[in-house]
């Protein structure tokens, strides 16, 4: 079955331009310019990924994903114009799956939708142990749950995959090419030079008590990372 993807897109020109080609490739797509009918979309359908632009005429991409993840988990990937470093950050810490730069290309966009689509459905298919542990740290490989202590500490897919690759590789050093062959499989081609350095930046500051001089996941110069079990 086709998924079946919501778009929020302010700019008319640039949406008729990703609804068609969505739908050339197969995709179901249904449309939405602001936050109050993508809210009304959602209630109303069953969505495998959302489209998400930051800037809307009735409000912010970033708080309409933090809304979202407190109710369901869809892949959610933001459009934005800004390339700043920092939004791309709290877009990622916020849940977001993927952030693509406006202007794009119309192939690469579509490789993107299919890599976030793909791992979604390879999380399911994960042939680990139930559960691994390190330190203070639990996690529950087929609820995607992460564990530090007594608290559940949320996770995107993107850090799932990228821990869960840590976590099953003990005191190995994982070069760059490794980990962009593990968590993003079918997306290579279409990644920023900085993207493992932000998600390893990202997924410090949710499971070392000092992000600054990291425990878990050291840095290797030279060589890549090492999860220091």
């Amino acid at each position: 079955m086709a998924a079946n993807i919501l778009l929020v897109e302010d700019d008319e020109s640039l949406h008729r331009g990703i609804q068609f080609t969505l739908q050339q490739e197969g995709f179901q797509v249904h449309s939405a310019y602001t936050l109050a009918k993508a809210l009304t979309e959602i209630t109303d359908h069953h969505f495998d990924l959302i489209l998400l632009d930051v800037q809307l005429p009735d409000g912010n991409g970033f708080d309409f994903c933090a809304e979202v993840r407190r109710n369901l988990d869809i892949p959610i990937i933001f459009l934005t114009a800004s390339d700043q470093e920092f939004d791309v950050v709290r877009g990622l810490d916020l849940g977001g799956d993927d952030y693509i730069t406006k202007p794009f290309r119309l192939r690469e966009f579509v490789s993107r939708i299919q890599a976030v689509l793909r791992r979604r459905s390879a999380i399911g298919r994960e042939e680990e142990k139930s559960a691994l542990m390190a330190g203070n740290l639990t996690l529950h490989v087929t609820e995607m749950r992460l564990e530090k202590e007594t608290r559940d500490i949320p996770l995107s897919i993107t850090e799932f995959r990228l821990l869960s690759l840590f976590m099953s590789h003990p005191r190995s050093v994982m070069s760059k090419d490794q980990i962009i062959r593990h968590v993003w499989p079918d997306g290579v081609e279409a990644l920023d030079d900085n993207t493992v350095a932000v998600n390893i930046r990202r997924l410090r500051e949710k499971i070392e008590d000092d992000p600054q001089n990291p425990k878990h996941i050291q840095t290797v110069r030279g060589a890549g990372y090492r999860w220091n079990a």
